[in-house]
């Protein structure tokens, strides 16, 4: 059992989110991810600690810190602030991260609070974590938002840093929970739009009960300004965002499966 934890580290919290998850929400970014995705358009939230970040080119201040400790009473004084549009629009609050069940104890007591409130909670993970953990929280969550990016093994290590073994078991663990589920899926092009991994895709989606909804999530590049100021290497600095035909032809891909299918979550 995960014992609930009052402070952990988080790196943002985004007011008024209305990609994560249903109606108005508030997305509150833990700190620290055992992935390190080439595409991350978040890669402040990889390692688990604060760290420099330089200003944007231009700014008149320095170096600050990205990441600090908080409370779990300072974050629901945050989240309870809007409860009156996550009533009017079906919204709530969204945990993110990096990988948010990185910090079990900070996010379990994070959904208790929440559940206190009355204020819907979703995760949106990577499904990279211990299956004991990932099966305790996600029964304490009211929607789970599945981040699914890379059926092959080899090819999930060389562009994650991480196995997919715990995403996978995770994954049909998750369908078989009483906890909705929505698919979303990053679209990088020569990386995950590649066929073979699209109709292995498919096929994995397809077959598991209770999933109805996949959100594709095409690639962009308004992250490269934050490897910079992190110092750390941007490994696709040549590769575009995915065109509208091919969004439209992976799209097609879910739709066929019966799939209800978003762009951009």
């Amino acid at each position: 059992m995960i014992l609930p934890a009052e402070d952990g580290i988080i790196f943002r919290i985004k007011k008024y989110a209305i990609h994560d998850g249903p109606g108005i929400r508030t997305t509150v970014f833990l700190k620290g991810c055992p992935m390190a995705c080439q595409w991350c358009h978040n890669p402040e939230g990889i390692r688990p600690e604060p760290e420099p970040l330089e200003a944007n080119p231009g700014a008149s201040s320095g170096t600050k810190t990205i990441g600090k400790k908080t409370s779990v009473s300072d974050i629901m004084a945050v989240v309870k602030k809007d409860i009156i549009f996550y009533d009017e629009s079906g919204g709530g609050a969204t945990f993110s991260g990096g990988e948010p069940m990185f910090q079990p104890g900070f996010l379990k007591a994070l959904l208790i609070a929440c559940r206190e409130q009355e204020i819907h909670t979703a995760i949106d993970t990577s499904g990279c974590a211990p299956p004991n953990v990932f099966s305790e929280l996600s029964e304490m969550t009211d929607l789970l938002l599945f981040d699914l990016k890379i059926i092959n093994s080899s090819t999930h290590t060389k562009y994650t840093n991480a196995s997919n073994e715990d995403v996978l078991r995770n994954l049909k663990l998750a369908a078989d929970q009483s906890t909705p589920v929505r698919i979303r899926f990053p679209l990088v092009p020569d990386i995950t739009d590649e066929r073979d991994n699209l109709n292995a895709l498919a096929d994995l989606v397809g077959s598991l009960q209770h999933i109805d909804t996949v959100d594709v999530l095409p690639f962009h590049r308004t992250a490269e300004g934050k490897y910079e100021r992190l110092q750390r290497d941007n490994h696709l600095p040549e590769t575009a965002p995915p065109t509208d035909d091919m969004i439209r032809e992976v799209s097609q891909i879910f739709k066929e499966l019966g799939l209800i299918v978003n762009v951009g979550g």
